[in-house]
């Protein structure tokens, strides 16, 4: 709105100066007309001193005297004339000069017009660029809207998600204080990962160097940790959260992967056969049924070795069997994990 204000300004502006070219140009006209009249009458009065003139001519020796008196007359006005022609004759350069000045004020309106004239196809231009942009800002802003909405929606859900995550991570936190508490109360000591719940088993102590049967000491090793770790997992308020118990057997990095690979699986296997066949022991027939339905013995060759402060490797502590659990959902934390971070 403030623009077209402006434009009108500007055409008001111009009518303006087309006011003034023609009330000058009405002066013009007047001051002609004056100066024809002038002209006229002085043409007349010329005449008549012309008449009169050759009546004095005719009448010469008569009037000698006065004949003298009006040739002086007559010069004197000859003479004004010729002032009057003078004064014309400036006022006729003046008048050029106007006329020259109102010619460059008219190319300088014309420019002007024009230039509004470009300023207003441009300003058509840009209001037409702004309502279009208009248009896309209101289809963002739908958009944006929307957007809002599946993210309160994935918020949602992911607080829910994080809420399940919470429970099992406080669930495994409960299992393995409870096995701390369990190992505390009978005197044994082993050692625990406080983060993963893995029981870790030296092998120099459960097997000979390169040998897979259980030393008398592993056994009695075994039958120490196994069913007190075991009978953890497996009481009524852990079992429904256990989805899974593994062995999982290590070696050091002497020696080809492939026979590290066949220790390490010979080994898990003793330790999942020794724990077989003491279950009876410590379980009733429910509960070993669900030991070997949620019982995996893996080996893992010299992978994921342990290394020594200096960042080498530990061959003796790389040897080892571990026996630890695994939550139901615990894949879905970790997606879960990823999702959130």
């Amino acid at each position: 709105m403030t623009k077209r204000k402006g434009h009108r300004k500007e055409r008001e502006g111009f009518n303006i100066w087309r006011s003034y070219s023609d009330m000058m140009a009405g002066l013009l006209l007047l001051f002609v007309l004056i100066m024809c009249v002038t002209l006229f009458q002085a043409q007349k009065n010329y005449v008549e001193k012309l008449a009169e003139q050759e009546e004095r001519i005719r009448l010469q020796d008569e009037y000698k005297t006065a004949m003298l008196e009006k040739q002086e007359e007559l010069e004197a006005q000859d003479k004004l004339l010729s002032q009057q022609k003078e004064k014309l004759e400036e006022q006729n350069l003046t008048l050029d000069e106007m006329q020259a000045v109102l010619e460059e004020q008219a190319r300088l309106l014309d420019e002007k017009q024009s230039t509004l004239e470009q300023q207003q196809i441009t300003l058509e231009n840009q209001q037409a660029t702004l309502k279009e942009q208009q248009g896309e800002l209101d289809q963002l802003q739908i958009t944006l809207s929307e957007q809002e909405k599946e993210i309160s929606s994935k918020t949602a859900e992911l607080k829910k998600k994080q809420d399940q995550i919470d429970r099992i991570i406080g669930v495994k936190a409960e299992v393995i204080e409870a096995l701390r508490r369990e190992f505390a109360a009978n005197d044994v000591n082993v050692k625990i990962d406080e983060q993963t719940g893995a029981l870790m088993l030296d092998s120099n102590v459960l097997f000979a160097y390169d040998d897979v049967e259980l030393s008398g000491e592993g056994q009695d090793i075994l039958r120490q940790v196994l069913p007190i770790y075991c009978s953890v997992l497996l009481s009524d308020q852990y079992r429904p959260n256990v989805a899974e118990l593994l062995i999982d057997g290590y070696t050091d990095t002497d020696g080809s992967y492939e026979y590290n690979l066949q220790l390490s699986q010979q080994r898990s296997l003793a330790v999942a056969d020794f724990l077989l066949g003491i279950e009876g022991e410590f379980l009733d027939e429910a509960d070993s049924a669900t030991l070997r339905d949620i019982l995996t013995v893996n080996g893992h060759s010299y992978s994921n070795p342990i290394l020594d402060a200096a960042g080498n490797v530990d061959m003796e502590a790389s040897r080892r069997v571990e026996v630890k659990f695994r939550l139901k959902d615990e894949e879905m934390i970790q997606e879960l994990r990823t999702l959130l971070d």
